[in-house]
Protein backbone atom coordinates (compact mmCIF):
# COMPACT_ATOMS: atom_id res chain seq x y z
CA UNK A 1 0.00 0.00 0.00
CA UNK A 2 1.29 3.45 -0.92
CA UNK A 3 0.85 6.46 1.28
CA UNK A 4 1.47 10.07 0.50
CA UNK A 5 1.14 13.14 2.65
CA UNK A 6 -1.59 15.54 1.57
CA UNK A 7 -2.70 18.95 2.67
CA UNK A 8 -6.37 19.76 3.23
CA UNK A 9 -7.46 23.37 2.87
CA UNK A 10 -10.92 24.22 4.19
CA UNK A 11 -12.42 27.36 2.71
CA UNK A 12 -15.26 29.13 4.45
CA UNK A 13 -17.31 32.12 3.37
CA UNK A 14 -17.72 34.67 6.16
CA UNK A 15 -21.51 34.54 5.90
CA UNK A 16 -21.87 30.77 5.90
CA UNK A 17 -23.48 28.82 8.71
CA UNK A 18 -21.50 25.64 8.03
CA UNK A 19 -18.00 24.79 9.13
CA UNK A 20 -16.63 25.15 5.61
CA UNK A 21 -17.88 25.60 2.03
CA UNK A 22 -15.09 23.97 0.04
CA UNK A 23 -12.35 21.47 0.80
CA UNK A 24 -9.25 21.37 -1.38
CA UNK A 25 -6.92 18.39 -1.11
CA UNK A 26 -3.44 18.62 -2.59
CA UNK A 27 -0.14 16.78 -2.55
CA UNK A 28 1.61 20.14 -3.01
CA UNK A 29 2.97 20.84 0.45
CA UNK A 30 5.14 23.84 -0.42
CA UNK A 31 2.90 26.29 -2.28
CA UNK A 32 1.26 28.96 -0.11
CA UNK A 33 -2.46 28.52 0.56
CA UNK A 34 -3.45 31.66 -1.36
CA UNK A 35 -1.62 30.43 -4.46
CA UNK A 36 -3.34 27.03 -4.26
CA UNK A 37 -6.77 28.65 -3.97
CA UNK A 38 -5.92 30.88 -6.95
CA UNK A 39 -4.84 27.84 -8.98
CA UNK A 40 -8.13 26.15 -8.15
CA UNK A 41 -10.09 29.26 -9.17
CA UNK A 42 -8.25 29.46 -12.50
CA UNK A 43 -9.05 25.82 -13.18
CA UNK A 44 -12.74 26.14 -12.29
CA UNK A 45 -13.91 27.43 -15.71
CA UNK A 46 -12.09 24.56 -17.44
CA UNK A 47 -13.73 21.97 -15.20
CA UNK A 48 -17.13 23.60 -15.74
CA UNK A 49 -16.60 23.44 -19.50
CA UNK A 50 -15.80 19.72 -19.35
CA UNK A 51 -18.80 19.01 -17.12
CA UNK A 52 -21.22 20.95 -19.35
CA UNK A 53 -19.81 19.38 -22.51
CA UNK A 54 -20.41 15.93 -20.99
CA UNK A 55 -23.89 16.57 -19.60
CA UNK A 56 -25.34 18.87 -22.27
CA UNK A 57 -23.58 17.71 -25.45
CA UNK A 58 -22.75 14.10 -24.56
CA UNK A 59 -19.02 14.62 -25.09
CA UNK A 60 -17.18 11.46 -24.13
CA UNK A 61 -20.26 9.24 -24.26
CA UNK A 62 -19.92 7.98 -27.82
CA UNK A 63 -19.42 4.27 -28.33
CA UNK A 64 -16.54 4.56 -30.77
CA UNK A 65 -14.50 1.60 -31.85
CA UNK A 66 -11.95 2.84 -34.33
CA UNK A 67 -8.86 4.66 -33.09
CA UNK A 68 -9.48 7.73 -35.29
CA UNK A 69 -13.06 8.06 -34.10
CA UNK A 70 -11.94 7.88 -30.48
CA UNK A 71 -9.35 10.60 -31.09
CA UNK A 72 -11.79 12.87 -32.92
CA UNK A 73 -15.01 12.62 -30.94
CA UNK A 74 -14.11 14.59 -27.81
CA UNK A 75 -12.33 17.42 -29.70
CA UNK A 76 -15.32 17.66 -32.07
CA UNK A 77 -17.68 17.93 -29.10
CA UNK A 78 -15.54 20.68 -27.59
CA UNK A 79 -15.54 22.49 -30.97
CA UNK A 80 -19.34 22.31 -30.90
CA UNK A 81 -19.27 23.76 -27.39
CA UNK A 82 -17.04 26.62 -28.58
CA UNK A 83 -19.08 27.25 -31.73
CA UNK A 84 -22.24 27.50 -29.64
CA UNK A 85 -20.68 30.18 -27.44
CA UNK A 86 -19.32 32.11 -30.44
CA UNK A 87 -22.72 31.93 -32.20
CA UNK A 88 -24.43 33.19 -29.06
CA UNK A 89 -21.95 36.05 -28.62
CA UNK A 90 -22.24 37.14 -32.26
CA UNK A 91 -25.87 36.41 -33.11
CA UNK A 92 -27.91 34.94 -30.27
CA UNK A 93 -27.36 37.25 -27.32
CA UNK A 94 -30.13 39.56 -26.26
CA UNK A 95 -29.81 41.82 -23.20
CA UNK A 96 -33.06 40.43 -21.76
CA UNK A 97 -32.00 36.76 -21.92
CA UNK A 98 -31.17 36.45 -18.21
CA UNK A 99 -34.31 38.36 -17.19
CA UNK A 100 -36.42 36.12 -19.44
CA UNK A 101 -34.86 33.07 -17.80
CA UNK A 102 -35.62 34.45 -14.34
CA UNK A 103 -39.25 34.97 -15.41
CA UNK A 104 -39.49 31.32 -16.54
CA UNK A 105 -37.64 30.04 -13.47
CA UNK A 106 -38.29 32.41 -10.55
CA UNK A 107 -35.99 30.44 -8.23
CA UNK A 108 -33.06 31.93 -10.18
CA UNK A 109 -33.38 35.27 -8.41
CA UNK A 110 -29.73 36.21 -8.79
CA UNK A 111 -29.11 35.00 -12.36
CA UNK A 112 -27.38 37.85 -14.21
CA UNK A 113 -25.73 36.09 -17.16
CA UNK A 114 -26.86 33.28 -19.44
CA UNK A 115 -25.31 29.87 -18.82
CA UNK A 116 -24.08 27.54 -21.54
CA UNK A 117 -27.35 25.60 -21.13
CA UNK A 118 -29.25 28.83 -21.90
CA UNK A 119 -27.10 29.46 -24.98
CA UNK A 120 -27.59 25.90 -26.22
CA UNK A 121 -31.36 26.04 -25.66
CA UNK A 122 -31.57 29.28 -27.63
CA UNK A 123 -29.49 27.84 -30.48
CA UNK A 124 -31.75 24.79 -30.62
CA UNK A 125 -34.85 27.01 -30.73
CA UNK A 126 -33.34 29.09 -33.55
CA UNK A 127 -32.39 26.00 -35.56
CA UNK A 128 -35.82 24.45 -35.06
CA UNK A 129 -37.57 27.68 -36.09
CA UNK A 130 -35.35 27.99 -39.18
CA UNK A 131 -36.28 24.47 -40.29
CA UNK A 132 -39.97 25.33 -40.33
CA UNK A 133 -39.89 28.81 -41.83
CA UNK A 134 -41.92 28.98 -45.04
CA UNK A 135 -39.28 31.11 -46.77
CA UNK A 136 -37.05 29.32 -49.28
CA UNK A 137 -33.71 30.83 -50.17
CA UNK A 138 -33.55 32.60 -53.50
CA UNK A 139 -31.77 30.94 -56.37
CA UNK A 140 -29.00 32.89 -58.12
CA UNK A 141 -29.72 34.18 -61.58
CA UNK A 142 -27.66 33.14 -64.61
CA UNK A 143 -26.03 36.60 -64.63
CA UNK A 144 -24.99 36.24 -60.96
CA UNK A 145 -23.52 32.80 -61.59
CA UNK A 146 -21.62 34.14 -64.62
CA UNK A 147 -20.27 37.08 -62.54
CA UNK A 148 -18.97 34.67 -59.88
CA UNK A 149 -17.31 32.49 -62.53
CA UNK A 150 -15.66 35.54 -64.08
CA UNK A 151 -14.42 36.72 -60.67
CA UNK A 152 -12.94 33.28 -59.99
CA UNK A 153 -11.26 33.26 -63.38
CA UNK A 154 -9.77 36.71 -62.86
CA UNK A 155 -8.57 35.79 -59.37
CA UNK A 156 -6.90 32.68 -60.78
CA UNK A 157 -5.18 34.65 -63.59
CA UNK A 158 -3.98 37.32 -61.17
CA UNK A 159 -2.72 34.70 -58.75
CA UNK A 160 -0.64 32.86 -61.35
CA UNK A 161 0.74 35.98 -63.01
Amino acid sequence: MHTQTVRVILIRDEDTTTDYDLALVTTDLATPVAALVTRYAWRWSIETTFAEARTLLGVGQARNRSENAVRRTVPFGLYCYSITIVWYALHGHHPNDAADHRARAPWYTTKTDPSFADMLAKLRRVITAARFLPVTPGQPTDAEIQAVHQAWAQAGLQHTA
